[in-house]
């Protein structure tokens, strides 16, 4: 844990304000006023960070579900084509009639119908979906699911304000780089599409509590996400390498166990009452042909020849095995530590690169990442950029695809250039994070000689173990009384 006198340093620092560091959060400032001034009078206001920054996130959901009154309205009701022309397309209406919700069957317990026999989402997401339908009032079934779909998109505002919150809060002197996740277009126009946003609200607690030094909330919080969504769980990985440098197992033991007991809780009694239908989310998973979004897409549409749903699933996990042993490598042998939030970036964005499907909300996943680990406004809209025309690519294609004859909407060859664009944008952000970790002086987060903002009890922690050249004394340890302590990014008095 960092010493009595070092929180009291980094609590007497100032907030970070991004229009003196960053030229496009200067520019983007001009429409309020322009960037802070030298002798601004920072927290006078009842609009504190997390209070304005709350509101945004909740602004912008707003014109998310906004975008979709066109289905909201009718095209979710009339036809195939519309609902994707009008890019608006949303699973939560569909699966209330499809997955047994408007015939008030349990999720996991009673078989349906259609072409899934059991809830194919994980339990803490069925219990979600299961809670909303009860909310959900009566009357014609068009009038249920579009009940149903505002009810869960109710729910969801509620997801996308705590994660708001929990990004402004994990680095305490840098709360405006929360605005990255509040104003990104690609959240907004994605939130309601699926119940992702129930995993991403856990995560970001969880990476709150981390910050904060509380190693069993984290792991309850991840189990807890873990029981919504898989891939929460993949931070545990980059995790334990950063406690293996620190020498901080203790810690993550108890946030091991702390994951196992919380994902027990949940899990448990569905898996022993209903096995069949707890499983369903597993084998479905595994059974899942190569899908919209991934690259095996476009291996299969380019040579015309369909993969092994076995063969893929086998060459996708070498892939993200090798990925993972890329980001254990550059964690241990970096000249300093990485930062937590750095290296669950790049985990989570592997598992997106590599998987056989990536459909349009997943984005939600690396947003609240993507902010706390690269909070640079110029990349971070290149990226989303990259999204919104995948967001926008993939209806097109659907519309394309179902349209018959008239064809309206983006050919084959045109969706595989979206899915490119998707990658590479993806890839671009990756590259940026790996240099920031190989080139500390680089990071945004560190140049005014901050350590791990996010990383609880690694922050300014000493390394107990490094590999090759990072083998030496680190440079962001609490130097001595008689050293002055290295402030990453700044030059010293009387340097050249």
């Amino acid at each position: 844990m960092p010493s009595a006198e070092e929180t009291s340093v980094d609590q007497d620092r100032p907030d970070v304000p991004p229009t003196r560091r960053d030229e496009i959060a200067a520019a983007g400032s001009e429409l309020i006023g322009g960037p802070v001034g030298r002798w601004a009078w920072l927290g006078s206001s009842r609009l504190t960070p997390v209070r304005v920054v709350a509101l945004v996130a909740i602004g912008m959901f707003a014109l998310g579900m906004a975008q979709k009154m066109p289905c909201y309205d009718w095209a979710w009701f009339r036809g195939a084509s519309s609902q994707y022309t009008h890019a608006c397309y949303s699973d939560i209406p569909h699966l209330f009639l499809g997955r047994g919700f408007s015939d008030n069957l349990v999720p996991y317990f009673d078989r349906l119908n259609g072409d899934m026999e059991y809830l194919e989402y994980p339990v803490l997401t069925g219990l979600f979906m299961e809670v909303a339908s009860w909310l959900t009032p009566g009357g014609s079934i068009q009038y249920r699911e579009q009940m149903y779909w505002m009810v869960n998109a109710g729910m969801l505002m509620i997801c996308a304000a705590v994660i708001a919150v929990c990004v402004v809060r994990t680095h305490r002197r840098r709360p405006w780089d929360a605005l990255l996740v509040a104003l990104a277009p690609a959240f907004a126009l994605t939130a309601t599409i699926n119940w992702d946003l129930l995993a991403v609200a856990l995560t970001a607690a969880a990476m709150l509590m981390w910050s904060r030094g509380r190693a069993l909330a984290f792991g309850i919080l991840i189990g807890l996400a873990t029981a919504a969504k898989l891939y929460p769980v993949l931070l545990l990985g980059p995790l334990l390498l950063l406690c293996w440098r620190a020498g901080r197992f203790r810690e993550y033991g108890t946030a091991v166990l702390g994951t196992a007991a919380a994902w027990l809780a949940v899990n448990l009694p569905v898996m022993v009452l209903a096995p069949e239908g707890w499983k369903k989310f597993y084998t479905f998973s595994q059974e899942r042909q190569v899908d919209f979004g991934s690259f095996w897409l476009i291996i299969t549409q380019r040579t015309g020849e369909s993969l092994d749903v076995g063969t893929v699933n086998n060459w996708a996990m070498l892939l993200m095995l090798l990925a993972c042993a890329g980001i254990a490598t550059l964690a241990l042998t970096a000249p300093r530590r990485p930062r937590f939030a750095q290296l669950a970036f790049l985990v989570v964005a592997a598992f997106i690169l590599t998987n056989k499907v990536y459909s349009p909300q997943y984005v939600l996943w690396l947003v609240p990442l993507a902010a706390l680990a690269r909070p640079r406004w110029r990349d971070f809209l290149i990226w989303q950029a990259c999204e919104v025309m995948y967001y926008l690519g993939i209806w097109m294609y659907l519309a394309y695809t179902t349209s018959g004859d008239a064809h309206k909407g983006l050919p084959t060859e045109g969706y595989q250039l979206a899915i490119a664009l998707h990658l590479l944008g993806t890839l671009y952000l990756c590259a940026l994070v790996v240099r920031d970790i190989l080139m500390p002086e680089k990071d945004g987060v560190r140049t005014d000689g901050s350590d791990d903002p996010s990383g609880g009890v690694l922050d300014r922690a000493e390394d107990r173990f490094v590999l090759g050249g990072a083998a030496r004394p680190t440079q962001h340890v609490t130097q001595s009384v008689e050293a002055p302590r290295v402030e990453w990014g700044v030059r010293p008095p009387g340097a050249a």
